[in-house]
């Protein structure tokens, strides 16, 4: 009987064991995904719609851009740099090296030419810092929201241009609301 017992406690712990080590490495895989592959992360406000509305929930891609740089139009998310875990999601509009301004037309120039596209809603009211041309640096993206007049973006000073290595990655994939489950349209 002491045979026995001794062989059941040992298929116990061997089995405890095995299980341990399950959950160790599923949490393990998952804290790599979530920190280098992908992440979850919630719409709040108005600003960009109708791309996304308040309430929608994204995953971001942040493996991507390891093998590209962003592209015009790509919609990213960055870290908000006033508030503590607080991220932005926003439409890429000038690329480094340019120069980007709005007219008091509500115009978007790159370089002097006017930027051809149907993200913004509606016309733009306050150019903000770009009233004035905004040369952009090697490394530094303009952004703005699509709901241009209701969206803190790179035309004002507390956002700014942003640099590449602040942004974590670009909006992939919306999985919630389920009538709208898809993947995020960037071009």
């Amino acid at each position: 009987m002491k045979e026995e017992e001794r062989g059941k406690r040992g298929k116990a712990v061997r089995e405890s064991v095995s299980f341990i080590l399950y959950l160790i490495v599923i949490v393990v895989l998952t804290f790599l995904m979530i920190r280098y592959v992908g992440q979850r992360t919630r719409v709040d406000g108005s600003s960009m719609e109708n791309t996304l509305t308040n309430g929608d929930n994204l995953i971001v891609d942040k493996i991507s851009y390891r093998f590209h740089e962003p592209e015009r139009f790509d919609i990213i998310v960055f870290p908000y740099q006033y508030k503590e875990d607080t991220y932005f999601i926003k439409r890429i509009i000038g690329m480094p090296g340019e120069t980007v301004q709005i007219t008091d037309k509500g115009e978007i120039l790159i370089n002097g030419e006017e930027l051809v596209e149907s993200y913004g809603r509606e016309v733009i009211k306050d150019p903000g810092l770009a009233s004035d041309p905004i040369t952009l640096g090697e490394d530094e993206y303009f952004v703005m929201g699509d709901n241009r007049n209701y969206s803190k973006d790179s035309r004002f000073p507390d956002v700014g241009n942003i640099k590449r290595a602040d942004i974590i990655g670009k909006a992939w994939l919306r999985i919630y609301p389920f009538d709208k489950i898809g993947f995020i349209r960037h071009q």
